[in-house]
């Protein structure tokens, strides 16, 4: 791996000359160098004090005597580029993001042993009285050897980081689909994804079903909820939630200002393996959303809906009921069907109370009994059957909703 030069090394004409036999003379006290720059950078870096796996010990060693060679190879010769050694602390890069480390801790042992070898190898140089411009190139070489294996630590890091979290989001969104998918799941498969996955398995969680639109700018898109697995890209979007209840994410205004004006229905709270029951509920309720059964704009909880959710769970079993137990209106002019239909419901809801009836229609209780009269004439026994009486409300409920959604007016 070619790592590129920084501006300012002396690499080009003009540059002071180191004498090519000092780089042997340094070679020969490479390891004893070593033992000290080891022991100044578990001095001051205190992650490197603290090691104590034999495998770290040895890697620091090898980090220490590798970044050595490569600063003697440049005085012997100049020109070379170092790519065996600076692969190795490629590597290391990488090794400090697979274990889940910062570069930090190797970045300050590069900078305290980058400078404490300058300060033991420029002492021989001055013991062997070469002139301050010799001096000053072997420091600028120094400076050279620490940014080539200090960028390409970096460059290891950031390519594993990098592919760590392309990793992560794959796992994630496979657990996803597992947990949301067709079919029965089981809880050893979730555990054994979501370890992969770096997810806690919760008890429980719900689904959130968000409407879709034409793509957004970046910031505009939702935000997710913490530990959450969103998939944005199917339709509708849909984010599964840990544990709603228990951290109370969905309540007051927060969550809705983190969807960003984006309509979403919140499946019902369920345990982890029964995830896609709470997506199927949340999807029916973006559905009533869409067509104004259920407020269009917002967020909807299924759990504030069931009874409206179960009465569209089969719409064409839903109509067939509907035209059989209201058949007796369609002999009632279209002017009046809607207001038999409305008093009927409210006398079924209210217990047959007429002055209840009134109120909640703000009309006079005599105008109630003119329609009771009409519709007893029209059901006959049939309005004091509990089946019928069932079925009734059912039926006009269905009606009141469709009749109060935008789009049938």
């Amino acid at each position: 791996m070619a790592v590129p030069v920084p501006h300012g090394v002396p690499a080009g004409p003009g540059a002071p000359q180191v004498p090519p036999d000092l780089a042997e003379l340094l070679r020969a006290q490479l390891e004893s160098v070593a033992d000290e720059v080891e022991e100044e950078v578990r001095r001051q870096v205190p992650e490197y004090l603290r090691l104590a796996d034999g495998n770290d010990r040895r890697n620091l060693r090898a980090g220490v005597v590798q970044a050595l060679t490569l600063f003697v190879d440049h005085i012997a010769d100049p020109r070379g580029q170092g790519d065996a050694i600076a692969a190795t602390y490629y590597e290391l890069g990488r090794g400090e993001a697979l274990e889940g480390r910062s570069l930090d801790a190797l970045q300050s042992a590069l900078r305290v042993g980058g400078l404490h070898a300058w300060r033991l190898m420029g002492r021989t140089a001055e013991q062997l009285g070469l002139d301050s411009a010799v001096v000053t190139a072997l420091g600028e070489l120094a400076f050279r050897t620490v940014h080539e294996v200090a960028e390409a630590a970096a460059a290891g890091y950031a390519e594993a980081r990098s592919h760590s979290t392309d990793e992560v989001e794959r796992r994630r969104k496979r657990l996803l689909d597992l947990l949301l998918g067709e079919g029965p799941v089981a809880l050893e498969a979730v555990q054994d994804l979501a370890h992969g996955a770096r997810w806690p398995v919760p008890r429980q969680v719900a689904v959130v079903a968000l409407a879709a639109g034409p793509e957004q700018r970046e910031e505009e898109r939702p935000l997710a909820a913490a530990g959450a697995l969103v998939d944005m890209a199917s339709r509708p979007p849909r984010m599964l939630v840990p544990d709603p209840d228990v951290s109370g994410r969905f309540g007051g205004r927060a969550f809705a200002l983190a969807l960003r004006g984006r309509p979403a229905a919140i499946g019902p709270t369920v345990g982890v393996t029964e995830a896609a029951q709470s997506l199927r509920w949340a999807t029916r309720a973006l559905g009533l959303m869409g067509r104004g059964i259920l407020p269009r704009q917002g967020v909807v909880h299924c759990a504030d809906h069931l009874s409206t959710l179960l009465l569209h769970c089969d719409e064409p079993l839903l109509a067939r009921l509907q035209a059989r137990v209201l058949a007796p209106l369609d002999a009632v002019s279209p002017g009046q069907r809607p207001r038999l239909a409305e008093t009927l419901l409210a006398w079924l809801l209210s217990g047959s109370n007429v002055p209840d009836v009134a109120a909640r229609l703000h009309i006079h209780p005599q105008t109630v009994r003119y329609r009771l009269r009409q519709l007893e004439k029209l059901f006959g026994e049939a309005l004091h059957e509990p089946d019928t009486r069932l079925d009734l409300v059912l039926a006009l409920r269905a009606e009141a909703l469709r009749e109060q959604a935008p789009d049938s007016q």
